[in-house]
């Protein structure tokens, strides 16, 4: 057994295709098909049940390939280590961000990033807050910028709070509170509301503040995506409270849309989180450009 058959049964198994696990890893499907048949005779199991249509894990391939992803990051840590102890930084960079970063610009981040360390590559991935800490704990991304309400800090990942911000509620130009001054949240309870879903952290934050206030509202319209809560609000089909660092440039740039500040409104907190434990080369080069100085730890 190698790793370049681990490689091939993990390209299979994401594929579901022979063919397709091929094209990625630049190799004729018959020296693949040939490799994985070989690897199955030497297990003495089947890792695939093949038929003219599909290819699916059996349930020792299943237990075979998460294995097998731990044996390849690993030997990709060690090639990471080893250049890194030669003065060379390079592998692989998962980051996650949250859809409302403001206290970052990740393009210019990444763009400074692969100035100074051109031989990493860079994978981003999008999500929901609670869902990238739960990447980094489980060792799929390194690191992630996060949003949380205030009071709230992620656990089992190390964390840096890089800006404060709170929230203003986003209505139609036309809206009857377009142009206030500032309102309370007593002043819109009975609106209707456009918010993120139910559960996620982002629609956390104005729960908490409204149940803080003793108050209920109207959520009609549950979406995942910002851009949609902020083009439904413009259709007039509700009001929104969004991160002000994040909605002003946008509405800025849409006259259908007003921003009023709001004195009890909800606040959060943006976040860097990384691992606890050991930061590959390419995690703790990161920190560098961001002036991140990582804690060590026993052991890490």
């Amino acid at each position: 057994m190698d790793l370049q058959q681990m490689r091939y049964v993990v390209a299979v198994a994401e594929t579901r295709n022979f063919t397709r696990a091929a094209e990625r890893c630049s190799v004729v499907q018959s020296s693949l098909s040939h490799r994985i048949a070989g690897l199955e005779q030497e297990l003495g199991v089947r890792l695939f049940a093949r038929s003219s249509r599909r290819v699916e894990l059996t349930s020792a391939g299943e237990a075979f390939v998460a294995r097998a992803r731990e044996c390849l990051a690993a030997a990709d840590r060690a090639a990471a280590d080893a250049a890194a102890a030669a003065g060379v930084v390079r592998g692989r960079l998962a980051v996650g961000v949250i859809v409302t970063a403001a206290a970052v610009d990740v393009p210019e981040l990444l763009q400074r990033y692969r100035a100074r360390y051109p031989e990493v590559r860079v994978v981003l991935r999008s999500g929901r807050s609670d869902d990238l800490v739960a990447a980094i704990r489980e060792g799929e991304l390194d690191i992630a910028f996060l949003g949380l309400p205030e009071n709230r800090r992620p656990s089992g990942v190390e964390t840096l709070v890089l800006d404060h911000d709170e929230h203003v509620l986003v209505v139609p130009a036309g809206h009857r509170l377009a142009g206030a001054p500032r309102v309370t949240l007593r002043d819109v309870a009975g609106e209707t509301f456009v918010d993120f879903m139910q559960g996620t952290p982002a629609r956390a934050q104005s729960d908490q503040a409204f149940a803080a206030a003793g108050l209920a509202r109207d959520v009609a319209y549950e979406v995942g995506l910002v851009e949609l809560i902020t083009r439904l609000t413009a259709r007039g089909l509700g009001v929104a409270l969004l991160p002000s660092a994040f909605v002003r440039p946008l509405a800025a740039s849409d006259p259908g849309l007003a921003l009023v500040p709001v004195v009890d409104g909800p606040r959060r907190i943006e976040c860097l989180a990384w691992s606890r434990f050991h930061a590959s080369p390419a995690t703790r080069a990161m920190l560098d450009v961001l002036g991140v100085a990582p804690r060590s730890r026993a052991g890490a």
